[in-house]
């Protein structure tokens, strides 16, 4: 496995919640202008924005971003990566992040720490913080992941996960929507057909699971970054930004 790796967006104009959502402006720039620039001042060799929109690709491209075209017809991110990565003829043992095209303020550091993680045991690498008093871990819009001791994902949900049952416990953890994984990993999994486990919690990394797929999940120290699904978490982003331009 190399130890360079490649950034992939996926980036699509038909968010329900927030129609056009990668145009969409955050304290006078676009999110994906926000995007493009997270990802160019990672370690990644290459970045590029997949897309299947003709006026997010003339903008991505005016950002000095590459664009490849995707399908419409994706239901997924990931399929979407997937589709751009054997668009590309990327090599089998490249790394890729997958970067969503809705997390302007994911630290650079995690970027480039988990395509480091990647071993031959462990295919999937990702992130996650611990939850602080001024996060709601009650929420279902929070995901919550166990580990084990060798920090390999056990469980993902958007219910309390461990239960407090005996004591009261606080050592929660959020799961953090990043993921790093070789093509090869990545074209495998974009294989395989939704688990009933994936369907009742909407978490596609519980498709990984069901498959036998080994997820490390690395902790980092950092604010919970602010990912953008609703108008509420855009006026949310303006108010971050404008505090932090």
């Amino acid at each position: 496995m190399t130890d360079s790796f490649v950034i992939i967006v996926p980036a699509r104009a038909g968010s329900t919640r927030l129609p056009n959502k990668p145009l969409a402006m955050i304290n006078g720039r676009t999110l994906i202008s926000r995007i493009i620039d997270l990802a160019n001042s990672s370690n990644a060799s290459n970045v590029y924005i997949a897309t299947d929109s003709d006026e997010i690709k003339d903008h991505c491209e005016s950002c000095g971003a590459n664009v490849v075209m995707t399908s419409s017809n994706h239901i997924s991110g990931m399929d979407r990566i997937a589709e751009a990565a054997r668009i590309l003829n990327l090599n089998l043992d490249t790394p890729i992040v997958n970067l969503q095209g809705d997390e302007p303020f994911i630290p650079v550091q995690i970027i480039n720490q988990l395509p480091m993680l990647l071993t031959t045991d462990t295919r999937i690498s990702t992130a996650c913080i611990k939850f602080s008093s001024t996060m709601d871990f009650n929420s279902p819009h929070e995901v919550k992941v166990v580990r084990s001791r060798s920090k390999k994902a056990m469980y993902f949900s958007r219910s309390v996960i461990p239960n407090s049952f005996t004591a009261e416990y606080k050592n929660y953890l959020k799961h953090l929507g990043i993921y790093a994984y070789t093509n090869e990993t990545l074209q495998a999994l974009s294989k395989l057909k939704p688990t009933l486990n994936e369907e009742s919690e909407k978490l596609e990394q519980l498709r990984f699971l069901d498959n036998g797929f080994n997820i490390i999940v690395e902790d980092f120290e950092c604010e919970s970054p602010i990912g953008i699904d609703t108008p509420e978490d855009l006026e949310a982003a303006t108010i971050f930004a404008n505090k932090n331009d």
